[in-house]
């Protein structure tokens, strides 16, 4: 019976041998090179070397560089892209060693089950690539940005007494945050390393408006003029460029309107050319003066429509062109602006134009007040500040006679404006609408003192001291003849 026992057990050893011997020599052969059947993605690695394997790998990665991206970018348009330009690079590069020692550890019986699977069915190690966040950010903001366009609304334009409607057009604003993500997410985990597109992220923005609804635009609900006859050419020029940037807006419902934003840039570029304007109590020359007056009369006709005022500063100082606390000034250095909104229940259209030195704003709309229902607004002045001296300053560089005005005079004001409602002719409500305050400056001017009489010098000197202006001209007759007078700078 042992000696059965023993022959049957070297019966089944040599049995098993006869299936491992083969693979154990097949490993043997193969050693330092990839079994067959291993594959990176769909590349075959089967007899290659780990050396080959990388060689093989970098080519592949590198043959990806210029496979095309197309990123959709707002309206549909396409940006197409490499994979290069979006900094692919390959992570797991220990693929190839990795791929290599298959079947060379544990024991013979697990080595021989790894080569047996491997006739039956392929071991896929997937190349893991990786994209440069900044390299996507880059192309986004560079290449998909610029098809970013703000939704402009339906509008109204105004030819010939007739309203047209102007089509608006669709907004789509890049949201390069997410699209970063999109863009990564898709190409580390689904991308097969084809040509592919991905759609970003864009919010769309629908105009606004309809026919149905600015058809209801057709009456006059304020308007107001006022004239600029005694400006110079570039002041006038200014009047009309401000006013050709504000006419034709269409206002929805709710929507503010901002002056400045209208009317800027202050530049040659835009329009504008250097003219006199009030900056810190004096009247200097600056690119865009007397842009003012357009807020003024657009403020006017504002008040007379009964919108709702936002913004609104009175100026450094009086002007000519309307009463005390009816003026809208705005100005880049300091903020000011002037702002209303449509609070109606309809669109309106502000129409401005200039005709004979005299600008006009219209703002038309759909009129619900009642037919009895008037508006009128009234300047009360609280107080007049009337300067008691001039500013002098003495000039050893000039002679004795000369007198030039550098600063005319402006009167000071404390006013309000008041709103007035009538019903049927019968006033019905008085509200106050602002107060305003203006300076009080004096005239200034430079007076020369260059003379070798000393009793001349001492009497323009004497004149200087008294803070009189017309005393010094009258002295300044006196000593010499003709006096040298220069022209008187204009106000706003």
């Amino acid at each position: 019976m042992k000696k059965c026992f023993r022959c049957g057990f070297f019966a089944l050893l040599a049995a098993a041998m006869v299936f491992i011997y083969p693979a154990t020599a097949q490993a043997k052969e193969q050693t330092g090179k990839i079994k067959t059947g291993i594959y990176a993605d769909d590349i075959d690695l089967s007899g290659m070397t780990v050396e080959q394997a990388d060689a093989a790998l970098n080519v592949y990665v590198e043959s990806l560089r210029d496979t095309q991206i197309t990123l959709i970018a707002g309206g549909d348009h396409p940006v197409v892209v490499t994979a290069g330009d979006l900094g692919v690079k390959w992570v797991n590069t220990d693929l190839a060693q990795e791929a290599v020692e298959v079947g060379t550890h544990g024991n013979v019986v697990e080595r021989y089950k790894i080569l047996r699977d491997l006739e039956h069915e392929n071991l896929v190690y997937p190349i893991e690539l990786d994209f440069d966040l900044q390299a996507i950010n880059d192309v986004l903001t560079n290449q998909c940005v610029r098809y970013d366009v703000k939704a402009v609304n339906m509008g109204l334009k105004r030819e010939n007494g007739s309203f047209q409607i102007v089509e608006g057009q669709t907004g789509y604003s890049l949201d390069v945050e997410t699209s970063i993500d999109l863009i990564y997410d898709y190409l580390t985990g689904e991308w097969d390393h084809k040509p592919c597109q991905i759609a970003l992220d864009i919010a769309v923005e629908e105009p606004r408006g309809s026919a149905e609804e600015l058809a209801q635009v057709q009456d006059v609900l304020g308007t107001f003029t006022t004239s600029y006859s005694t400006s110079s050419r570039d002041r006038s020029a200014n009047v009309e460029n401000g006013c050709r940037l504000i006419n034709g807006i269409t206002l929805y419902p709710g929507e503010e309107f901002s002056t400045y934003q209208m009317v800027a840039p202050f530049t040659e570029a835009n329009g504008y050319y250097m003219a006199g304007s009030y900056v810190n109590g004096k009247v200097v020359d600056s690119l865009g003066g007397g842009i003012c007056q357009v807020s003024t009369t657009l403020y006017n006709a504002v008040l007379l429509s009964e919108l709702e005022v936002t913004e609104r500063h009175n100026h450094s100082m009086i002007v000519n062109y309307v009463d005390p606390s009816a003026d809208a000034a705005i100005a880049e250095s300091s903020g000011k602006d002037f702002k209303f909104v449509n609070n109606l229940e309809y669109p309106i259209y502000i129409e401005g134009y200039t005709e004979n030195k005299k600008i006009t704003f219209n703002i038309y709309g759909k009129e619900t007040r009642d037919p009895g229902h008037q508006v009128r607004y009234e300047s009360e002045v609280l107080e007049v500040i009337n300067p008691t001296t001039d500013t002098l300053y003495a000039d050893a560089s000039q002679p004795v006679g000369y007198v030039a005005v550098a600063e005319s005079a402006h009167i000071g004001y404390k006013a309000r404006l008041w709103k007035i409602v009538t019903e049927n002719g019968a006033e019905v409500s008085r509200t106050q609408i602002n107060s305003s305050s203006y300076k009080m400056t004096p005239r200034s001017a430079v007076v020369g003192t260059a003379t070798a009489d000393p009793n001349a010098y001492n009497e323009i000197m004497a004149a200087i001291g008294t803070g009189n202006l017309d005393h010094v001209r009258n002295v300044a007759a006196m000593l010499t003849t003709p006096p040298i007078y220069e022209e008187e700078n204009q106000e706003e």
